[in-house]
């Protein structure tokens, strides 16, 4: 079981088959690498797989090549996105080989062997999220990154402190981590190392994400939508070709927004950040990655508290509204995201 969704397998991978898999989507949550947060939102599992199929299919549209292979209905039969007359949160998928890095500690601090990771590895999941941004808005990680110094504006191709909302007159493109027990952003040559990558296997990836930021990008903007970042997991097929996998085009990858209003999964980490909780995670980060810690959660001194009822409903409507306008096919029965987004504006003003 994930965070938010379950993986059910249908037919395993073999070193050189894909299998068969299914995720269902679930209504959890989770911030700030925490796991499964204490409440559930209503539809939210539905909205994040029917726009990631939607979005699958215009990737594949363009020659994109994705692990997707449908919508499962509830008689079981597999669908595409156009055949799909009522919400499913059930997605199948090809499945690849996932191999994780070793751990072991080093002077007192958590490390991870890669060395599994080779070129001529095939058939698994890169261990990597690749990550791009189109703008840097309120709550970006770059601007932490930026104060405690881990990154230059150089490393991030500016030529200026750049300031919450501004939008990039080109893409930005980061990596981290993704078997670790926190995502660690690196470097592309780290990342290279790590996964085993080739020099043109890395521009291959680059490429491929510019593609998926287009193709997200064409769809937000039709919706009335900024794509400000979002985030994609790659795979290598049977035959070492790059494949997108996971889910991609959704309000728990990317990070949209309209007039400066979130539209996205920020709507609930925003609430979190005011909380004591948030200071006992961030805190507990800090000691874990000091002391070799594998597991920061065991460090943290509280629980996190739940939604307030109001914002609970409105993150709700707001994952089914951004589901409906989309993919323009209006799929749930709730308000237009015009109006979940004032109501949203109203309670944090409020």
């Amino acid at each position: 079981m994930g965070s938010v969704k379950d993986l059910e397998v249908i037919k395993k991978p073999t070193r050189d088959r894909m299998g068969i898999g299914r995720f269902h989507f679930s209504d959890r949550y989770s911030v700030f690498d925490w796991g499964e947060m204490p409440d559930h939102i209503q539809g939210k599992g539905a909205a994040l797989c029917i726009m990631g199929a939607y979005c699958f299919e215009r990737l594949e549209e363009k020659g994109v090549k994705t692990h997707y292979r449908g919508l499962v209905a509830e008689d079981g039969k597999l669908l595409t996105f156009e055949e799909l007359e009522q919400p499913t949160n059930i997605m199948e998928f090809n499945l690849v080989n996932v191999f994780k890095p070793k751990t072991y500690v080093e002077n007192g601090k958590l490390k991870y062997d890669y060395s599994v990771f080779t070129p001529s590895l095939k058939n698994y999941l890169i261990p990597l999220e690749i990550i791009y941004r189109n703008g840097l808005p309120e709550g970006s990680s770059i601007f932490k990154r930026l104060e405690k110094g881990l990154i230059t504006i150089e490393d991030l191709g500016l030529d200026h402190h750049p300031k919450p909302g501004e939008h990039l007159s080109k893409p930005i493109f980061d990596v981290s981590t993704k078997l670790e027990e926190r995502d660690r952003y690196i470097t592309w040559s780290e990342a290279q190392k790590i996964a085993g990558l080739t020099d043109d296997e890395v521009k291959e990836i680059k490429a491929l994400l510019l593609e998926v930021d287009e193709t997200i990008t064409q769809i937000a903007s039709k919706a009335g939508l900024n794509n400000d970042d979002g985030k994609i997991e790659l795979a290598f097929n049977p035959k070492r070709e790059l494949m997108v996998v996971d889910v991609v085009g959704t309000l728990d990858e990317c990070r949209f927004t309209r007039e400066g209003l979130h539209v996205s999964k920020e709507v609930a980490r925003q609430f979190y950040r005011k909380t004591s909780w948030y200071r006992d995670v961030e805190e507990a980060k800090r000691r874990a990655e000091a002391e070799g810690v594998k597991d920061w959660r065991e460090l943290c001194k509280s629980q996190p508290p739940r939604l307030d009822p109001r914002l609970k409903k409105l993150v709700s409507d707001m994952y089914m509204a951004a589901a409906n306008e989309l993919t323009n096919h209006r799929l749930f029965d709730v308000p237009q995201l015009t109006e979940v987004l004032k109501n949203i504006g109203r309670f944090y003003d409020g």
